[in-house]
């Protein structure tokens, strides 16, 4: 392969998929390196939740999803009884869009791919060495690559986080769930759960026609799981197996948990699986996986073009790493709501059960966790709203598409420069808004970051030289302002 590509991305997947396409959107050079040979037919993951939707809008390429996929504003914590309502997010898309894995990376390939993105497959990273200018892969049977960056996106397994020595602390697995993709002579009617002293149970429609009945069981350890284990255990919890039948995928996972002790060694970054493992408890892996990917995206391409300096690659662990703790905090809460089959485990169950039925605010903040909608990072300049995500309305999205930010004002003034006045200047559009549309108390105008998070909120719309500084800070070359914003 050319080894000039300046940045490398090893895995695939979801997460990296979508990094290798914001990177090529911010003018960076990606390559994909995946060492599977073709894209897996097996869907790990069945959903995405509202949060990863705004990402795909951020670039207006969430149509192609919405139309692959079903919705459904119900989903559960725990496989407790009393389920999450999505519905009332603050959110375009209150929802949880149910679509496999396979069909969500395929989608994400075909982005990659039209913004020149060189995927790749059947190239098996064994190891790498990195200095102060760049890293040197080595690729199993093939030349080494060198890179001014690499990006590990290959999942829990990750070979790029352990050449980099990068240590992965966290716990081991000590309990077994089991999936099982299989078509149901008698499928059971939906939403459906079961949860008893024998595992937990749940079956799942998938598009097509099949079902996934997943859960856990108390009794499995690492054994291979053969059809007639699946019916057993099934029988056991839920007091038939539906007549399944015709298995595409069988396949155990544990509760192992785990987040790197770093995301970032040097010119070394880690996304995904590969910076944090969990228990698939609530579906929430892929998709803090595609939003850490969008943080990163932005930074590493602002880094390689030179429109920011090293140090910005910095903040991505700042921000990302606690939202890597707090998903394995969550999952572990909910690991343990899911395997307490004893009688005090069920007890606790029942009770949490009933609270969260008479409690509708603790229900809209569990919500907020599992769909990412409450994620906000640190603000290095002490203003309350910056590092907030956005809650945009449908129309604004758009003003992203480019991948570079935006300054949401209520004032008279905007940006002008050599690109012309219209509105923009250096790919920094400036856009009319109400207050309710900014986040916060008395915030009259924000300047966003490429991810839909506040960079640096105003109180004043017309401080230029305030705004002029965020922008010079954020995006060069710094924008000039002029008196009267276009509409």
């Amino acid at each position: 392969m050319n080894s000039s590509g300046r940045v490398v991305v090893v895995g695939a997947g979801p997460v990296g998929l979508w990094l290798a396409a914001e990177l090529a959107l911010g003018g960076a050079t990606p390559v994909v390196l995946e060492r599977e040979p073709e894209r897996s037919p097996h869907s790990k993951a069945l959903g995405l939740h509202p949060r990863t939707l705004e990402v795909l809008a951020l670039r207006g390429v969430e149509g192609g999803f919405l139309r692959a996929g079903g919705r459904t504003s119900g989903w559960h914590f725990g496989m407790l009884p009393t389920r999450l309502d999505f519905s009332g997010l603050p959110t375009p898309f209150p929802f949880l869009l149910t679509q496999p894995q396979a069909e969500t990376e395929r989608l994400l390939e075909e982005r990659a791919r039209a913004l020149g993105v060189e995927v790749l497959r059947g190239h098996e990273v064994t190891g790498l060495t990195q200095d102060a200018d760049g890293v040197v892969l080595r690729v199993a049977g093939r030349p080494d690559v060198r890179a001014e960056y690499v990006v590990g996106a290959d999942g829990a397994g990750s070979a790029v986080r352990a050449a980099a020595g990068i240590e992965f602390p966290g716990t081991e697995s000590t309990h077994f769930g089991f999936l099982g993709d299989v078509v149901l002579a008698d499928p059971p009617p939906l939403p459906n759960g079961w949860h008893t002293a024998e595992g937990a149970l749940m079956a799942v429609p998938l598009p097509d026609g099949r079902f996934r009945l997943v859960g856990y069981d108390p009794r499995a350890g690492r054994e291979p799981l053969t059809l007639d284990g699946l019916r057993a255990v099934t029988r056991r919890i839920a007091g038939t197996d539906f007549g399944a039948h015709s298995p595409s995928w069988l396949s155990r996972f544990g509760n192992a948990t785990k987040v790197a002790a770093r995301y970032r060694q040097g010119r070394v970054l880690l996304a995904g699986d590969a910076a944090h493992r969990n228990f698939p408890a609530g579906g929430v892996g892929l998709n803090v996986g595609v939003q850490d990917a969008m943080n990163l995206g932005w930074k590493l391409a602002a880094v390689l073009t030179g429109r920011a300096p090293e140090s910005l690659l910095d903040d991505y662990h700042a921000e990302r790493w606690p939202v890597g703790v707090q998903l394995a905090e969550h999952t572990q809460a909910q690991t343990a709501l899911i395997t307490g089959v004893s009688p005090e485990g069920r007890a606790l169950r029942k009770l949490l059960s009933e609270l969260l039925a008479g409690d509708r605010a603790l229900l809209e903040a569990l919500a907020a966790k599992l769909s990412a909608l409450d994620v906000a990072y640190p603000d290095p300049a002490g203003h309350p709203v910056a590092g907030a995500r956005v809650p945009l309305r449908e129309g604004l999205f758009e003003h992203f598409h480019s991948g570079a930010p935006v300054l949401l004002t209520t004032g008279t003034t905007g940006p002008d420069g050599p690109d012309g006045p219209d509105g923009s200047v250096a790919g920094v559009a400036a856009v009319r808004v109400t207050p309710d549309d900014l986040p916060g108390t008395g915030v009259a105008a924000a300047l966003v970051r490429p991810d839909g998070h506040v960079w640096r909120a105003f109180e004043d719309a017309d401080d230029l030289g305030a705004i002029e500084a965020a922008v010079r800070e954020l995006w060069p070359p710094a924008a000039q302002f002029r008196s009267t914003l276009k509409e």
